[in-house]
């Protein structure tokens, strides 16, 4: 397949907004909004194909053919990148999203593709993976409603619930733990800025090398930057 080094190849290009285009918009609404789903989607979704396929660009850059790739959490901003690597990179993408009413609105908008996302806990994957894609997923103010302000910057000291903070941290320790132990070294880990202190304390602790990469991308659905860590490879 003939690809751009700033853009994604013809037929990728247009699968990626096909499937943008099969969407169920309504039913994603509620997953991602308490209220004014419609408008949220109006407003996001060209973003979301535009900016994810910015990154899908860069992260082809930095993958083998043939590998493997674990995503954790992945959703509608992740399509561009998991097609480019199905598509252009022939790679096993297994995305794992706990959210099953967004994993029923996914699958049938990628029939055309060989994708299906998992509405399992992606601590189940099985065998070793080359590329660990971990995006907004361990400040989730959703399910880390104690500990997601901290990774802003914006705690309360006052109505900082230190019980629930170290539940929620024990939690994100043990998730980081057992998905860095499936990634195959040197390896990859695609996350935000928010989150790589979560890396790099795993890294520290296995005593591996890491080197977080100097250029950070927008996403379009929460804002946080993505960047790219490279595992077990000295700078």
């Amino acid at each position: 397949m003939k690809t751009s080094r700033t853009k994604l190849a013809p037929t990728t290009r247009r699968l990626v907004t096909e499937v943008y285009h099969r969407l169920d918009y309504g039913a994603l609404g509620p997953v991602y909004c308490y209220e004014g789903g419609d408008e949220f989607w109006l407003a996001k979704r060209g973003p979301c194909e535009r900016l994810g396929s910015r990154v899908a660009v860069v992260l082809r850059r930095k993958l083998r053919r043939g590998g493997r790739s674990l995503y954790v959490g992945a959703g509608v901003a992740e399509l561009p990148a998991l097609m480019m690597e199905v598509l252009e990179l022939d790679r096993t993408v297994e995305p794992y999203n706990l959210r099953r009413a967004e994993v029923s609105t996914l699958n049938p908008a990628c029939h055309s593709i060989p994708l299906a996302f998992r509405a399992v806990d992606a601590a189940k994957a099985k065998g070793r993976f080359d590329h660990l894609w971990m995006v907004s997923v361990l400040n989730d103010p959703e399910r880390f409603p104690n500990l997601s302000p901290l990774s802003y910057g914006r705690g309360d000291a006052l109505t900082l619930d230190p019980v629930k903070f170290e539940k929620e941290r024990r939690i994100v320790r043990a998730l980081v733990s057992l998905c860095m132990g499936k990634l195959a070294l040197p390896g990859l880990v695609t996350t935000t800025t928010e989150e790589v202190i979560w890396i790099a304390e795993w890294c520290h602790k296995h005593r591996i090398p890491y080197t977080v990469g100097k250029r950070y991308y927008p996403t379009a659905l929460v804002g946080d930057p993505i960047c790219f860590v490279q595992i077990g490879k000295k700078a």
